[in-house]
């Protein structure tokens, strides 16, 4: 999605990206993927311990999206010393799952992104934003057009925002506060 929003529409999706979810990932001392090197262009794929892969299948996944499988040969994953940092592979070789190539480079670049200061002060808008959205919809009904057609819906939606410009002057002019941002159940038992 946020591949063809740039390609499609030359937009930047701004938002969070889910961190690698994989055992490896959490675990210390274990070899995620961003422990090996990837070679596009010869379809490759080398282990920190200089083994090559040597399966790689451009497939789709259960959810429809083009991905890429990697296998290693068991002949150099089951006697390697690390591997049980590796794989929990019964098979005893490394299996990985890529993204394609624009995919893949896009979500790394994003996650390395996320934790700038740069990026936070950046996301920080969207506060404002979903506010902004969620008084539309729930002060104003925003989800559903009274009525048919293009242009009286264009016009619903103008006099809507303009409703909500004018309720956020009266608010700003009588000194309202602005609404605290909502803690979660869960926040708050943690808490």
């Amino acid at each position: 999605m946020v591949v063809a929003a740039k390609r499609d529409h030359n937009v930047e999706m701004v938002g969070p990206m889910m961190p690698g979810t994989s055992w490896q990932k959490s675990g210390e001392g274990t070899i995620p993927v961003s422990a090996f090197t990837i070679d596009w262009d010869n379809e490759t794929i080398t282990c920190p311990q200089g083994k090559i892969s040597k399966r790689w299948a451009h497939e789709v996944d259960k959810g429809g999206r083009e991905v890429i499988r990697v296998q290693f040969a068991r002949k150099d994953c089951t006697p390697c010393p690390v591997r049980p940092q590796c794989t929990r592979a019964g098979i005893s070789r490394r299996r990985i799952t890529l993204r394609v190539r624009e995919q893949y480079e896009v979500l790394q670049q994003a996650r390395t992104n996320q934790d700038s200061p740069e990026w936070k002060a950046r996301y920080q808008a969207r506060q404002g934003i979903e506010g902004t959205v969620a008084q539309a919809v729930d002060g104003f009904r925003a989800r559903r057009s009274r009525y048919r057609g293009t242009a009286k819906t264009h016009l619903q939606h103008l006099l809507t925002a303009a409703a909500i410009n004018l309720t956020r002057i009266d608010a700003w002019l009588m000194g309202m506060p602005l609404a605290p941002t909502r803690t979660s159940h869960f926040a708050a038992l943690a808490a």
